[in-house]
């Protein structure tokens, strides 16, 4: 994990294990990275997140990394999850007996904006989650 901080926000980022999709272990790093966001706000951050990486787990290519950046007034948590893959994830609908397949959607209805940058290797899946209330 490595830290840095500008005047007005702070960012993180984890390096995604290519091995083992230890979904726990980013779910917990987030929360850490993000402690100070109201429990409402963060429900939705860590859905958002779980859903980003677990993409690059089954439909991507490594190496991969988790970014997040918090900004100050308005605050905004930055959801970013880069990876080697040049193909842009598309939000499908899903049906109500399907099992898999529904995490864009989450995405789409919890983030205020989402989006995806093509960068020289792959791409950067991003998504803006408000956080007004915090600790």
């Amino acid at each position: 994990m490595t830290n840095g901080k500008t005047s007005s926000d702070v960012a993180h980022v984890l390096e995604l294990d290519r091995d083992v999709a230890d979904l726990g272990r980013v779910r917990r790093w987030t929360e850490a990275a993000l402690s100070g966001i109201h429990q409402d706000e963060l429900v939705d951050v860590l859905l958002v997140v779980t859903e980003l990486v677990s993409n690059v787990y089954d439909h991507a290519r490594f190496p991969a990394r988790l970014r997040l950046r918090k900004s100050g007034e308005p605050c905004i948590v930055k959801i970013a999850v880069e990876d080697a893959s040049p193909l842009a994830p598309a939000l499908q609908p899903s049906s109500s007996d399907s099992v898999r397949g529904r995490g864009l959607v989450l995405v789409n209805q919890l983030a205020k904006q989402w989006g995806v940058v093509q960068r020289t290797l792959g791409k950067s899946v991003w998504a803006l989650i408000p956080c007004p209330r915090t600790h």
